[in-house]
C-alpha cells in the first residue's frame, strides 16, 4: 500500500500497487512480511503532517516476518528466522548521539516506513543490526503492536521518571497506552486514564486503571508523572496542572499541535518538568521486549487485510479501535 500523495485519510490516500521486491545489500536481510501494526505515526505520514517524506512511499514500522534471505556480511540471522523491525532503521553510530547511548537522535537516522519504504508490503529490507528477536510467547499479529507503541511506551515511561508504587496518568487510550498501562502496572503504579472515548475509559480500567475520566478533568489525586499519548497541544497542559510538584510530563508523540501558552505559576512552577519522546533506541526495544515477555504483555488487536490500510487508518484517526490495528499481508 503506497503513499501516492498526501491527502486526508478519508480520501484514501494509500493505493494497492505492485512494486519490485527489495534486494537486500550487505549487512541486510530481507524480511518476508505477515504482519504490520497500523500507527498513529503512519496517519501523520499519509496526511502530510510530518515533514520530509518523499512520494512514492510505503508506510508501516511495526514489522513481523520471516528472514527470506540474507545479503552479503551478515550472520545474526539466517533464513527463516522470525524477526521484527521497528522505527528505527538506521543510525550512523560515529556521531555523538551515538557514542553516547542517544543513537534516537543521531543526525543521519533514518526510519522504517518514513525515509525508507515499510511495512505495508510483502517483502522489506533492513539492516540486520536494526532487526529485533521477537519472545516466542507473542503471536505475530500480537507481537506486532510491540515494535513501536510498546517500545515508545516503555521509553516514554522512563523518561517520565515514573519509579514503583507511584502515581501515572495516561493522556489518551490507544495502542501504545494500552501496553503501556500493562507495564506500569507489574511495576505496582497506580494509573489514572485520561480519554475523551467512554469505550476507551472503560478499557482503561479492565486493563488494571484506578481511574478513568475524560482529558480536562483533575484526577483525585495529584500525579508524580504523566505521559501524553494524545497528538493535542492542549492535553499536555492539561498534565501539566494534574502532576505534582517535581513531576514530569512526557510528551510521547511524534506530532503534537501547538502547546497553548502556559501560566508559569500555576502548571509549571516548583520544578514541573515537560520534556518530549524522540523515537528510541535499539536498547529500549531489547529491554522493553524482554519485560513484555515477563509480565506478560497481551496485546488486544483488530486485523485487517493489507488492501483494507486506508480504513485501517480512518478507524484510528477517529478512536474506533480498542487496543492496536494490525494489518495481515497475504
Amino acid at each position: 500500500m503506497v503513499i501516492t500523495g498526501f491527502k486526508p485519510v478519508e480520501e484514501n490516500p494509500l493505493e494497492l500497487r505492485e512494486v519490485a521486491r527489495p534486494v537486500p545489500g550487505p549487512g541486510e536481510i530481507l524480511v518476508r512480511v505477515k504482519y504490520c501494526g497500523v500507527c498513529h505515526t503512519d496517519l501523520h505520514t499519509v496526511e502530510g503532517e510530518l515533514p520530509g517524506v518523499s512520494l512514492p512511499r510505503i508506510p508501516g514500522h511495526q514489522v513481523v516476518g520471516t528472514v527470506e534471505q540474507c545479503g552479503q556480511e551478515t550472520s545474526l540471522f539466517r533464513k527463516g528466522d522470525r524477526v521484527g523491525v521497528a522505527w528505527l532503521y538506521q543510525a550512523c553510530g560515529q556521531c555523538r548521539f551515538c557514542r553516547s547511548g542517544r543513537e534516537n537522535l543521531c543526525l543521519q537516522s533514518r526510519f522504517t516506513g518514513y525515509q525508507v519504504d515499510g511495512g505495508y508490503a510483502e517483502y522489506l529490507a533492513v539492516p540486520e543490526n536494526f532487526a529485533y528477536e521477537l519472545p516466542e510467547n507473542f503471536p505475530d499479529e500480537q507481537a506486532a503492536p510491540l515494535l513501536c507503541a510498546g517500545i515508545i511506551g516503555y521509553r516514554a515511561l522512563r523518561l517520565s521518571r515514573i519509579r514503583p508504587g507511584e502515581k501515572l496518568g495516561l493522556y489518551g487510550f490507544g495502542a501504545s497506552a494500552h501496553v503501556t498501562i500493562q507495564v506500569a502496572a507489574h511495576w505496582k503504579c497506580r494509573v489514572y486514564v485520561f480519554s475523551r472515548s467512554p469505550k476507551h475509559r472503560k478499557h482503561a480500567l479492565a486493563l488494571g486503571a484506578g481511574w478513568a475520566g475524560k482529558p480536562d478533568e483533575l484526577p483525585p489525586d495529584k500525579l508524580d508523572s504523566a505521559i501524553v499519548f494524545a497528538p493535542a497541544g492542549e492535553v499536555a497542559r492539561l498534565a501539566l496542572r494534574a502532576v505534582d510538584r517535581g513531576g514530569t510530563v512526557a510528551l510521547a508523540g511524534i506530532y503534537l499541535s501547538p502547546i497553548p501558552e502556559l501560566d508559569y505559576g500555576r502548571e509549571l512552577y516548583h520544578e514541573k518538568c515537560l520534556r518530549s519522546v524522540a523515537n528510541a533506541t535499539r536498547q529500549d526495544g531489547a529491554e522493553f521486549l524482554k519485560i513484555a515477555a515477563d509480565v506478560p504483555v497481551r496485546t488486544e488487536v483488530q486485523v485487517y487485510p493489507l488492501a483494507e490500510a486506508n480504513r485501517a487508518l480512518y478507524d484510528i484517526k477517529h478512536s474506533l479501535i480498542n487496543g492496536a490495528a494490525v494489518l495481515r499481508i497475504d
